[in-house]
């Protein structure tokens, strides 16, 4: 098939496409990396709340910890996702002498990820936030944008990095 298009290629002469990412300029954004990384928190705490509660240890309470567990796992993946995407794709060589400590930041946030996915720690859930909001400070800084920390309106109600729009 490549072989195909090549010669066609030749005869036909396509326009070729050229991008320097997967997706268009100016969308990648790390609030979703937060929102998954607050949600890894809330999920650790309703996990242990659940256990505490857990009198009669029925099909129904090894439903809900199971869907709580697998959120939770989920969702750390989900952070892990976004840093990745966001340090592979927007992060640039100028962007690394300006923040030498990036590529270390983005592997504590790996490692938190998958900590996170492996036990119930709400220490280390709450340090993936804080790396999390790092990582966004460092990503809205270099777009020029201002940024704030707000306390996030809903439990875990941790403080987050927004830009300050």
């Amino acid at each position: 098939m490549y072989k195909l298009l090549e010669y066609m290629d030749r005869k036909i002469n396509f326009t070729r496409a050229r991008a320097h990412c997967d997706v268009p300029c100016g969308i990648y954004d790390p609030s979703t990396a937060l929102i998954d990384a607050l949600t890894v928190v809330r999920m650790v705490d309703l996990i242990k709340e659940h256990l505490e509660k857990g009198a009669t240890q029925d099909g129904e309470f090894y439903n809900r910890l199971t869907r709580l567990i697998t959120t939770k796992e989920d969702h750390a993946e989900k952070v892990k996702h976004e840093v990745r995407v966001i340090w592979g794709d927007f992060i640039k060589q100028e962007h690394i002498e300006k923040f030498p400590e990036i590529h270390s930041l983005v592997h504590e946030i790996m490692q938190l990820g998958s900590k996170d996915k492996q036990g119930v720690d709400r220490e280390s859930a709450v340090k993936l936030v804080e790396k999390v909001n790092r990582f966004a400070e460092i990503f809205w800084e270099i777009k020029g944008v201002k940024t704030k920390r707000v306390k996030a309106p809903y439990a875990p109600n941790l403080e987050v990095v927004h830009p300050d729009l």
